[in-house]
């Protein structure tokens, strides 16, 4: 088990001098060489201080090295990106990077009764009182099809209970340029798109589910309005498709179910 690292260490004014040179220097060329990527809304974020939590749609490895690469270094300077524990913690050599290039901390998912005892709960609203701006997926994991997860309420509640503002930001392309099922490194320069939209703040009593509702719409405007523009894939299509792809096993299998009942009929016929 990878030494998740103490909230400490992810204000340090070393640390960040370090990473944004390793930023700067090997994440974005690389990243930027493999892929052609457009960046949209940056006006938006004029007057943005930290704290604040930073969101998006996930749905491949791209999108954290791209959200980076697309924020102004203001804001990516201190940065601290959530990650899986179970997935990113597990290993050295999965937490090394992770640190060095995303000041990385871990979220747990609830998939084992280790977590309280790693002491990893409530690190997200440690840091932000630290005045570390976070970055979260709000979905929980990467999307296996493209199309967005539903929301967990817990970045709103984060920001309701801190009255500090939620940046929207909506990935397009990154699915179809390394999708899940892919175990290459993208090929011929894929188009994505970056998008930033303006700060959202939550409003007098709103509650979590309402502010995470309005946090999930706004990545789908955004989202789908590039990818109309263009002519990229929306949320909408791949959900669709996620569905189709669905409803078409359960029927094969249905069908599997249905000749192998009759073969045993069969059988059973015969040996009488």
């Amino acid at each position: 088990m990878a030494k998740v690292p103490k909230p400490g260490k992810h204000a340090s004014k070393l640390n960040a001098s370090t990473r944004q040179a390793a930023q700067m220097l090997l994440l974005k060329p690389t990243m930027w060489r493999l892929l052609r990527v457009h960046v949209h809304g940056k006006a938006n974020l004029e007057g943005l201080e930290a704290p604040c939590v930073v969101f998006a749609n996930h749905s491949s490895h791209l999108d954290t090295p791209l959200i980076y690469g697309a924020l102004p270094n203001r804001i990516s300077k201190y940065l601290a990106a959530g990650a899986a524990r179970d997935y990113f913690y597990d290993k050295w050599w999965k937490a090394g990077p992770m640190s060095l290039f995303f000041n990385g901390y871990p979220i747990d998912r609830g998939k084992d009764k280790e977590s309280k005892k790693r002491n990893v709960r409530g690190m997200s609203a440690a840091l932000l009182d630290a005045g570390v701006p976070l970055l979260i997926y709000p979905e929980g994991s990467r999307s296996r099809t493209g199309a967005m997860a539903p929301f967990k309420p817990g970045v709103a509640a984060l920001c309701i209970s801190r009255q500090i503002p939620a940046v929207p930001i909506a990935l397009i392309g990154a699915h179809a340029a390394w999708p899940s099922s892919q175990k290459h490194l993208p090929k011929g320069r894929p188009v994505v798109h970056v998008v930033i939209g303006r700060p959202l703040r939550p409003r007098p009593g709103e509650i979590a589910h309402e502010f995470n509702e309005r946090m999930r719409r706004q990545v789908l405007e955004l989202h789908d309005t590039t990818a109309r523009a263009y002519g990229a894939k929306t949320l909408d299509e791949y959900a669709r498709a996620a569905a189709l792809e669905k409803a078409a096993k359960t029927e094969i299998t249905a069908l599997a179910e249905d000749a192998r009942a009759r073969a045993d009929q069969q059988d059973h016929q015969e040996d009488q």
